[in-house]
């Protein structure tokens, strides 16, 4: 036994010491470049309907759990017919803006590179899938400590290659730029400047760095890089000659001390790509460190917007007569048991709940922050709308009968776990937070996510008002032919 056990610690030994030397794919996955980049549009694409209802959809992190969460809401908004004339439209063809973080990022980049007509195709390309079969999965064995103490278990071999090959087909962001597309949010976060990373143009342009060469598969990886059990992804910023200039709102930001703290933190970092001696390179972790629900694209682009309508152009601000904001949020409620005792807490444990402790106060502030700020946009909107001459509404509209300036109703929902009946909540608060799931558990978050929105009241209430608007929209419509 003694022998047995002296051998097997020299071929631990060996693997650990062979794997420590081993090359690790991490990136950089951009590439710097000398012509200045371009910036990010300053307003949404303008959707290719009535643009009288604007969608924006986060959807949350939690691996797998969020990825079939996110999609049966998806489907379910889909499936809300709300117009026939001159065409069949469902409220998914008013999403004009989609977030994610980890699981939810996958499904906000399939639908974004796809569009209403071709996503539906995710669960069988993704959700059944077995995305861990490339991945190192065992915590306990050698070769995964050793990986673990270099920096992360897993390496951009294995999620990412995954994705690349299997979901994505190789396209690049350039891929989500087709017409009346949404804007799209991919989001993790910088761990050198502490802040959200967004894969925009204006983050891009301060790297000297085109966002449109960047594969799809790499910015959802690193929204999904989990510490330990995978490694940083890696972007360059090597301060390149680009003919770089600031956007107007990061100067803004730097400047004005009584800004968005949020927006100059992100502005902060940008500069620093271009100006910080002892960064080249920028690490990337999972979103959820900085941002688990996925609003931040959001709330940087009203922060950052010089106009009272931004993100909307001055077109779509007149049309607007419902800004829907759902979030999707697979996390897990409280399933342990050890409040019923006065038993010490291990230390895993207690880690743990600290853990999730401050993440769930950070998400209720995030909440309570968006809602906030959408209502204040709200009364911007509605300012500007009323401070139009009939003859700038005739223009946009065609028409002023029936247009009210005020008449404009902005919420936010959450949906998440809490919103079903008692006992699903808890079976599905105990599905773990992984990338492959059995295909029952699959099969229950999806129905999760759709009952998740049959059962809110509010947005019931939006889709009604939206369904008579259409209805006397197409009334006009016949009367005029």
């Amino acid at each position: 036994m003694m022998r047995l056990n002296f051998a097997g610690a020299l071929v631990a030994a060996a693997l650990i010491l062979a794997c420590g030397c081993a090359a690790r794919d991490v990136g950089p996955i951009n590439t710097v470049g000398s012509e200045a980049p371009p910036p990010t549009p300053k307003f949404i694409t303008d959707g290719g309907d009535d643009g009288s209802t604007v969608m924006a959809l986060a959807f949350s992190g939690g691996g797998m759990r969020a990825s079939a969460f996110s999609f049966g809401v998806l489907t379910a908004l889909d499936d809300i017919v709300v117009d026939e004339i001159p065409y069949r439209r469902s409220m998914v063809d008013n999403i004009r803006m989609i977030s994610g973080v980890s699981g939810g990022a996958v499904v906000a980049a399939y639908f974004g590179l796809k569009g209403r007509d071709d996503y539906r195709d995710l669960d069988r390309r993704f959700l059944y899938q077995n995305p861990e079969s490339t991945m190192h999965t065992s915590m306990i064995s050698p070769i995964a400590i050793s990986r673990a103490m270099a920096g992360g278990v897993n390496d951009r071999t294995s999620f990412a290659r995954w994705l690349d090959r299997n979901l994505f087909d190789h396209a690049k962001f350039s891929s989500f730029r087709w017409p009346n597309a949404p804007t799209v949010w991919i989001n993790a976060s910088d761990i050198f400047n502490r802040t959200p990373f967004l894969f925009t143009y204006d983050t891009f342009a301060a790297l000297c760095s085109d966002l449109d060469e960047v594969l799809i598969s790499d910015a959802v990886a690193a929204s999904a890089a989990f510490p330990v059990v995978f490694s940083p992804l890696v972007l360059q910023t090597r301060r390149a000659r680009c003919q770089y200039e600031r956007p107007e709102w990061l100067t803004r930001a730097l400047a004005d001390p009584r800004h968005s703290i949020r927006l100059q933190a992100y502005a902060e970092a940008l500069d620093a790509y271009q100006k910080n001696p002892d960064l080249n390179y920028v690490r990337l972790l999972d979103g959820g460190l900085t941002d688990n629900l996925g609003i931040t694209g959001f709330a940087l682009e009203r922060a950052a917007a010089d106009t009272p309508h931004g993100p909307l152009s001055a077109e779509e601000a007149v049309k607007l007569r419902h800004f829907i904001f759902v979030i999707a949020d697979a996390g897990r409620g409280q399933t342990e048991k050890w409040g019923r005792n006065m038993q010490n807490l291990p230390i895993g444990t207690l880690l743990t709940a600290a853990t999730d402790t401050g993440m769930s106060a950070s998400l209720r502030d995030e909440i309570d922050g968006l809602r906030f700020a959408v209502s204040i946009w709200r009364d911007h909107l509605v300012r500007y709308r009323c401070g139009l001459s009939k003859e700038e509404v005739r223009r946009i509209l065609g028409t002023t009968a029936g247009w009210n300036c005020r008449d404009v109703n902005t919420i936010v929902e959450h949906l998440s776990f809490s919103d079903l009946d008692p006992d699903t909540a808890r079976e599905l608060n105990t599905v773990p937070t992984r990338l492959t799931l059995q295909a029952a558990q699959v099969d229950k978050l999806i129905a999760a996510g759709r009952q998740a929105v049959a059962n809110n009241d509010r947005l019931a209430s939006a889709v009604a008002d939206i369904r008579r608007h259409a209805g006397v929209a197409d009334r006009r419509l016949i009367s005029s032919r």
